[in-house]
């Protein structure tokens, strides 16, 4: 009666809210009082394993085990394996349910089919393949071969420790391989970059796939452009009635996004019954791939309205369309937002800055930012020297090259961009020759056709046509229509009209050309700085017959942290009379200061 009282007035105590039995030393003096006063752990299961679970709970997976181990003859290991799993679920205790499962082995305890699963996503956990080798071992013995709930936890142990050469080699083995099977392994091709892979796994399941395999694949799509692969899994997902949800909607606008489908990212956004930041970052980076940088900044209008708090990378997207458009006004803005809630600076919050205030101008700022940031990155130097180098500040440019060499950060392709730009739009020919040369030379970098235009462009600005013409000839790879752009921009500054019609010639035999009206109103101004008017109606024919026509120009002005696009001829802004007015006010005022 003493013991049966006891009992009841433990679990009791047990049962109460962690902060009775708040602390270890409780629980070891419960534990101690049980078997003192009789041994009341030993005969009472509900007890014990929750004491076990206590103990687990608290960070103490061994003695959680000790309380358990009284039932090493119970005919189930029902109790070690809610015990294995209460530990597993702590996120710092994962080798700790691994080394319990070890004391079951070495103490006779049997595991069963369900302990497996649970050791083995411990193991996946702290990337644990040895212990994956050795569970699988140990599956192979006692004949879960065959066993689909087994296999699928091994699959996806090995995916996610990067053994991929043994999940395939288990996935082709598996006698019963089930949609967990296969999703499982195309998951785990996703997570290791493999989406190629993933995809021709997708292209021989011989299973219906369900929703967690669908949302995995849109990803691949996204990062392969495989749009009709999409288009198809997104009308899958409609017929099932997939497609308006959270996660569903999210993986939907990140496929169209990263393929640029602008107006399908838009409908999936439109009918989302509910959306997170990851939604709007996801469309906002569609319409910013799209050129569409206005709208993305309305976007961000739209959804600090909604409610949803921006994080960083929300804040780096719209900083970079701030930077397209030159709002100004709008990324500093942006910028007292960041201060005023406190993100900490990383790399990518510091350079979209840095980017946003060179493009619109603000140099000085620009390199307050630069060295305002705890921490910089290869994009953030390339960022602040592609700026300079914008503005035609070459020396300042390689004086930030220099810097960075010196820092022991090595430049990449995209830095040598930025260089050997500023050394052209400054007219720095020594500087970048040795730069251009000191690519493959010292850097081993190999040049790519962007270097290779700038370093035509340097050399025909500096008059050097015959040179640039030569070192185009030269190029490993086929010049496309900027290269041969850039040697007849130089052609028409040096009169060149020979070389230029070569170069025609050259343009008319690529494809691109066909789209690229630039090329053509160069080559026909040339001809009209020469009187050739034969010519120039000759190069206006031949655009009329392609069926190219000149993109018109436009700009963009910043007014109350609203961007306004006009177009050269455009007739239809609404606000396009009250802007004559002020033209023609402008017009007389200059009208006297002229007088």
């Amino acid at each position: 009666m003493e013991k049966l009282s006891l009992k009841s007035t433990v679990l009791k105590l047990l049962q109460q809210p962690p902060n009775i039995p708040s602390t270890t030393k409780h629980l070891h003096q419960l534990h101690s009082l049980l078997i003192v006063r009789g041994g009341a752990v030993t005969e009472h299961l509900p007890l014990a394993a929750k004491l076990a679970d206590l103990f687990a709970d608290a960070g103490r997976p061994s003695l959680a085990y000790l309380v358990l181990k009284p039932f090493h003859r119970y005919p189930s290991p029902f109790l070690f394996n809610s015990l294995l799993s209460t530990i597993a679920r702590r996120p710092d205790a994962a080798e700790s349910a691994v080394s319990v499962y070890k004391h079951m082995v070495r103490d006779s305890i049997p595991p069963d089919k369900y302990t497996f699963p649970i050791v083995l996503k411990a193991c996946s956990k702290f990337y644990g393949i040895g212990e994956c080798r050795q569970l699988h071992g140990a599956t192979l013995k006692m004949g879960f071969e065959c066993d689909a709930f087994v296999c699928n936890a091994l699959l996806y142990a090995y995916s996610v420790c990067g053994e991929f050469g043994c999940a395939r080699e288990l996935f082709d083995r598996m006698t019963v391989r089930d949609v967990v099977s296969w999703t499982g392994l195309i998951s785990g091709y996703v997570k290791g970059g493999l989406f190629q892979e993933a995809l021709e796994l997708f292209r021989r399941m011989d299973v219906d796939p369900n929703d967690a395999t669908l949302v995995t694949l849109l990803s691949v799509c996204g990062r392969l452009g495989e749009l009709r692969v999409g288009a198809r899994i997104h009308g899958s997902m409609l017929r099932r009635g997939l497609g308006a949800g959270l996660i569903a909607g999210n993986a939907l606008l990140d496929m169209y996004a990263k393929c640029e489908r602008m107006e399908e990212a838009k409908r999936v956004f439109g009918g989302m019954a509910e959306r997170d930041v990851v939604s709007w970052t996801s469309m906002m980076s569609c319409l910013a791939g799209c050129e569409r940088a206005r709208d993305a900044i309305q976007l961000f209008h739209g959804m600090m309205e909604s409610g949803v708090e921006p994080d960083k990378v929300v804040l780096s997207a719209v900083l970079s369309a701030c930077a397209s458009l030159g709002a100004l006004d709008s990324g500093r803005w942006v910028r007292e937002y960041i201060d005023r809630k406190g993100f900490e600076w990383d790399a990518h919050i510091g350079t979209a800055l840095v980017d946003m205030y060179a493009k619109c101008g603000c140099l000085d700022e620009a390199v307050a930012t630069f060295h305002e940031m705890p921490y910089r990155n290869i994009s953030s130097w390339n960022a602040l020297i592609g700026g300079l180098a914008m503005h035609g500040c070459g020396n300042d440019a390689l004086q930030y090259f220099d810097l960075m060499v010196r820092e022991g950060i090595a430049p990449n392709e995209v830095t040598f961009v930025a260089v050997l730009s500023a050394c052209s739009h400054s007219g720095l020919l020594v500087q970048g020759r040795r730069l251009f040369n000191s690519m493959t030379e010292f850097y081993h970098l190999k040049p790519r056709i962007e270097h290779y235009g700038c370093i035509i462009d340097l050399l025909g600005r500096a008059g050097l046509v015959a040179e640039a013409y030569k070192t185009v000839r030269a190029m490993p790879m086929r010049p496309d229509v900027l290269i041969w752009g850039a040697l007849l921009s130089a052609c028409k500054a040096q009169a060149d009209v020979e070389l230029s019609q070569q170069i025609l010639n050259h343009l008319l035999d690529l494809e691109p050309c066909d789209s690229d009206s630039g090329v053509y109103v160069l080559l026909s101004n040339i001809f009209a700085t020469n009187d050739r008017w034969r010519d120039v109606t000759r190069m206006r024919k031949l655009m009329r017959r392609k069926g190219i026509r000149k993109e018109p120009g436009s700009s963009v002005v910043e007014v109350n942290g609203k961007a306004h696009e006009f177009l050269v001829g455009e007739m239809d802004h609404p606000q396009k009379e009250e802007i004559w007015k002020m033209m023609y006010i402008l017009a007389k005022h200059v009208q006297l200061d002229c007088r």
